[in-house]
């Protein structure tokens, strides 16, 4: 009479696979320490230098590698500047990768310090039209005193670049004390605010900015711009700058001439590339030292526990129930030192970006990448050592008691 078999369900194959790591338990920690590591350090070299990445491209962008600047350029006969469009920036503006505009323009009026400086003997410096917006679009700070606004706008009231400030003498505004004045073309102008260093527009730092509609009013503006900062979304940057120049005087759009990508960017781009090879290769040895080390112990664990195996095989066990018992393990196995090194990878790679000050990237692909990997090398390598158990002769195995 053939004795029916018996079908082990998901948590009877559960609470086999965990009797290897519950009677050889300092084996069963040193073998989930060998895939621990191999997921931590995964995690950490794509995190560290992901953060790394995150910090070094935190810099470049802050060096404009999204900027675009598109200036008019003075007709070399005539010797004028074309009539771009007062409505330029907001034609622009709706150009879907384009994420900010500001706008200024050239009065071509002279600064002087004070009405006692002949008009020859003028600073050199440019006084521009500006719109309220334009500081972040450049990446310009407030050092003192306080930019334009609509309030101030049909003001008589100037801010100074940088440059323009020291030349002018006038390099911070103290509170309380009676705001200094300049003069602009004819007319005296009330300094409100001094700009801090603009990297990203030098030409801005040697300027003096008036309102627009001040500079109207009270310089003769035509309300022509003459350059249009535009920030864009980078991976389209490039398709921005081929239609930026009709976009700004559709007429003639070689009046117009568009600067090209910072190198900024490229450095960006080819630093992404770089770091994302390194990262594929770290974590692929990391992760094949890790399944070494499992195949190795589930091989070792077969050969140790050959009485164990036959007995089972005398009781009845199939060899499909002996291969789902080894598998278990070293799944499990595998899927525990998964999840122990993923906390210790995210914890190693946050402390070390807290304590570079960069900021901490901890990719969730990495993470969720490094458990499910976990999980193919438990059973990519319990394989052999289950169907090699599962082949045992029981008496064969037996033989050893």
């Amino acid at each position: 009479m053939t004795r029916p078999t018996v079908r082990l369900g998901p948590a009877d194959l559960l609470r086999l696979g965990m009797l290897g790591p519950r009677t050889r338990r300092l084996r069963a920690v040193l073998s989930a320490l060998g895939i621990s590591i191999g997921i931590a350090t995964m995690i950490v070299v794509v995190g560290i230098p992901a953060s790394s990445q995150q910090a070094l491209t935190d810099q470049l962008s802050a060096l404009g590698t999204n900027l675009l600047r598109a200036e008019a350029m003075v007709d070399e006969q005539t010797q004028t500047l074309p009539p771009v469009p007062e409505s330029a920036g907001a034609v622009v503006a709706r150009i879907p990768p384009v994420e900010q505009v500001g706008e200024v323009a050239n009065t071509h009026a002279e600064v002087r310090r004070s009405p006692a400086i002949p008009p020859e003997d003028s600073s050199g410096l440019t006084a521009l039209a500006a719109k309220d917006d334009l500081l972040p679009v450049i990446g310009a700070h407030i050092a003192s005193g306080r930019y334009l606004s609509p309030a101030t706008d049909t003001f008589p009231t100037v801010v100074l670049g940088a440059v323009a400030a020291t030349r002018l003498g006038i390099t911070a505004l103290v509170p309380g004390q009676p705001a200094p004045e300049i003069v602009i073309g004819s007319r005296t102008f009330t300094v409100i605010g001094v700009l801090a260093p603009i990297p990203l527009a030098p030409e801005v730092e040697r300027s003096v900015l008036v309102g627009w509609d001040a500079a109207r009013r009270w310089l003769g503006f035509d309300d022509h711009p003459t350059v249009l900062y535009v920030r864009v979304r980078e991976p389209q940057i490039n398709a921005v700058r081929s239609v930026l120049a009709a976009t700004v005087f559709p007429p003639n759009p070689g009046r117009i001439m568009i600067s090209r990508p910072s190198d900024a960017l490229v450095a960006k781009q080819l630093t992404e590339s770089t770091f994302s090879g390194l990262f594929l290769g770290l974590a692929g040895v990391a992760l094949l030292v890790g399944a070494v080390g499992v195949a190795n112990t589930m091989i070792v664990s077969v050969l140790e526990r050959r009485r164990e195996i036959g007995l089972r095989r005398a009781l009845g066990a199939t060899r499909r129930q002996i291969r789902g018992q080894f598998l278990a393990e070293s799944v499990l196995l595998c899927l525990l030192g998964g999840i122990a090194g993923a906390v210790a990878g995210v914890l190693g790679t946050a402390s070390y970006a807290v304590s570079r000050d960069w900021p901490a990237v901890i990719p969730a692909g990495s993470v969720a990448g490094g458990v499910a990997a976990a999980l193919v090398v438990g059973v990519l390598a319990g394989v052999q050592p289950a169907v090699r158990a599962s082949h045992l002769p029981p008496t064969e195995a037996l033989a050893t008691v």
